[in-house]
């Protein structure tokens, strides 16, 4: 199989980093960026940075931001920010790579949300708006390109191992006085499995979900939490 071309937005830590290190390990061509390269919430810079990457095989949509507050103390900066980095910015760079898909009728589209993307959970309402938000996006994409050879899918996982998952876990020892140890441990007990997940097991469902023979996978969230949501 000859090498492909990678996408992975949020690519330079975390679970972006796992991501296109497992591509990379596959043998296919990796453009992982960040902030400093694209500003998916950019329009045009995102049209910019696809017209230079030329045909993209995969694009992973994984570059997210996180905030915690209650409703009644969420800010409309935190809801706009949420809303243009996990949804906005999705759309823009899905919607730069489809025609190019759908011409060559080759190419896969993944989206790294959030088991909060189908679920509410309590003082994330940004966020989990936000989330439901790419969801939806990549179901309604996946409708479209039923019956091509293009997919669209996402990966909901339960907390990460990540720093978005460490400033969560300093976010309640400031609020709460509980000790780091004991918010990880709270974070990790919403997880069925009991602990938090590793970044490569979200890579590893992207993978799948990415592989040339997933064609018949398309609409789907898939929940990386342990059996917690159907």
């Amino acid at each position: 199989m000859s090498a492909r071309r990678i996408v992975v937005t949020g690519g330079t830590r975390g679970i972006g980093a796992a991501i296109a290190a497992r591509f990379r390990a596959a043998g296919d061509e990796v453009i992982a960026i960040g902030h400093a390269e694209c500003d998916v919430t950019d329009e045009a810079a995102v049209a910019a940075f696809f017209d230079r990457t030329g045909p993209v095989d995969v694009l992973v949509n994984n570059a997210g931001v996180a905030s915690s507050a209650p409703l009644a103390k969420t800010t409309v900066q935190q809801w706009q920010k949420a809303m243009a980095v996990n949804a906005f910015g999705a759309f823009l760079c899905t919607r730069a790579v489809l025609p190019g898909m759908l011409s060559r009728d080759s190419g896969r589209i993944v989206t790294v949300a959030s088991t909060a993307g189908l679920a509410g959970t309590r003082y994330t309402a940004a966020y989990t708006a936000a989330k439901h938000a790419a969801v939806g996006l990549m179901r309604t994409v996946a409708a479209e390109v039923a019956g091509t050879g293009v997919t669209a899918n996402a990966v909901c996982p339960g907390f990460v191992r990540t720093d978005l998952t460490a400033e969560s876990v300093r976010t309640i020892v400031a609020r709460t006085g509980r000790t780091a140890q004991e918010a990880e441990a709270t974070l990790a007990g919403m997880n069925p499995l009991g602990r938090l997940l590793d970044p490569a097991e979200v890579a590893a469902a992207v993978g799948y979900l990415a592989d040339p023979g997933s064609g018949a996978v398309n609409g789907r969230a898939l929940a990386l939490d342990g059996g917690g949501i159907p």
